[in-house]
């Protein structure tokens, strides 16, 4: 019996060794704190504008807070792409280790806002700073786990953006009783994970898929400087990854085609998704019941739902095909954006829609680092898959503003939310274009 027929008849979860655990805990927890960082923003970005605006200015806080958002998601974006790109060069572990530090001095700052505008300008750093721990710890697991697991390995590392959102509401289920400044306190919190990057230092590996490429890196760049005649391989190893996105017309075209699955995601999320908690907490309080209390309750159920739909996908993902299971993603992310805004008026039952909404509008992020690894070399993995991630909140960043001056105009939540979910459409009819990897090696 050979190595392949025992490795192929025992389960998936046996064949992998602790070097390939660590990887998907360390990119798991990686994400988790951005989690827990990005979610308590959403959860407390009310009352710290309470705190910090004028009494004259509480009217307009739904636009400030889409500012704010908004701000954040713009320095996301810009600190995403730069990540990306120094993956490639210096190492998917060096750079989830500067990301971390970044994220934890920033985050903790944001705490001593003294005005909004100061908020938002920290806000900003703090974006730029948890940009690029996304695409560090979705390459590094993906070139670490073997090609029949990667979908699941995937998912487990993208659950930890759902932990962190769950970890934000529990915290803030207890934090929010402080007074007006219990804002302050999460973001406070926030600094914790800076001691995660000494484990980091010794506790995991570096991709040897990135240094084989690195090494040839090399080797190419010394051939250029002799004045050596290039292959075309070498031609691509010694011009910017940035560039070589765009270079050769296939990966031009992957690249183009994913750029707008990923726009859908990420616009309908932040413009749809993030006003999950505020939308409940206003029903509960019409119902009489505490508002922030519901926030949190809403964070909980619809994040619950969230990390069992980031694993599910990645599972689904493995069994039946990366394209089947992106399409029903998105199609039932439409459907249930009506559920949860248009549908469901019992502030109870709101509670259990909001996990199954959880399960497809934010579960469905894990196409991305199951599918992305599978479609860009490892030369330029990090910074393809950072671009496809990070560079549609360019243009994401102005849902969270357009969505505060529409609920101001319509008065609620539901006609905001139903005017965005139509972007679900455009996701859902790009996904048979692109190849399907499910089991194949990832591209050399």
């Amino acid at each position: 019996m050979t190595t392949a027929t025992v490795a192929g008849s025992q389960p998936w979860y046996r064949s992998l060794n602790a070097t390939q655990w660590k990887t998907v805990f360390a990119s798991n927890l990686g994400w988790m704190f951005d989690g827990y960082e990005t979610f308590a923003l959403i959860l407390v970005v009310g009352v710290a504008l309470h705190d910090l605006l004028l009494p004259a200015q509480f009217t307009q806080i739904p636009a400030f807070a889409g500012t704010v958002i908004g701000i954040t998601l713009l320095g996301w974006g810009i600190g995403g792409v730069i990540g990306g790109v120094l993956a490639d060069y210096i190492g998917r572990r060096r750079t989830m280790i500067f990301a971390i530090l970044a994220y934890s001095i920033t985050t903790g700052l944001s705490a001593f806002a003294w005005d909004w505008m100061s908020f938002a300008l920290l806000r900003f750093l703090v974006g730029i700073a948890i940009g690029s721990e996304w695409s560090t710890g979705a390459s590094l697991t993906a070139e670490v786990w073997p090609d029949n697991a990667r979908g699941r390995g995937a998912g487990l590392m993208q659950c930890g953006l759902g932990i962190g959102f769950f970890l934000a509401s529990f915290t803030w289920l207890f934090v929010s009783g402080y007074g007006p400044g219990a804002w302050r306190i999460m973001f406070i919190l926030g600094v914790i994970p800076a001691l995660f990057t000494f484990w980091l230092r010794s506790g995991i590996p570096e991709s040897q898929k990135w240094e084989h490429s690195n090494e040839k890196r090399k080797s190419a760049h010394a051939k250029k400087k002799s004045g050596a005649t290039l292959s075309a391989e070498d031609q691509h190893l010694t011009r910017f990854t940035f560039a070589d996105l765009f270079a050769d017309p296939e990966l031009r075209k992957i690249t183009i085609i994913v750029f707008l699955m990923s726009l859908t995601t990420t616009v309908a999320w932040w413009g749809i998704s993030t006003w999950v908690p505020p939308f409940i907490a206003a029903a509960a309080g019409k119902a009489g019941l505490p508002a922030q209390t519901w926030a949190a309750y809403a964070g909980m159920s619809y994040n619950i739902g969230a990390i069992i739909g980031y694993i599910g996908l990645g599972f689904l993902a493995d069994r039946f095909g990366r394209k089947p299971i992106v399409m029903i993603f998105f199609a039932a992310s439409l459907v249930l954006t009506f559920a949860l805004y248009k549908w469901t008026t019992d502030v109870h039952l709101l509670l259990l829609v909001a996990a199954v909404n959880g399960f497809f509008t934010l579960g469905q992020y894990s196409w991305m680092s199951v599918w992305l690894p599978e479609l860009f070399p490892t030369r330029m993995r990090a910074t393809g898959m950072a671009f496809t991630f990070n560079s549609p909140r360019f243009i994401a960043f102005l849902g969270p503003l357009f969505a505060g001056l529409l609920i101001a105009q319509f008065g609620g939540f539901s006609g905001m939310a139903v005017a965005f979910s139509f972007i679900y459409i455009l996701g859902f009819v790009l996904v048979p274009f692109l190849p399907e990897t499910k089991g194949k090696p990832l591209p050399a």
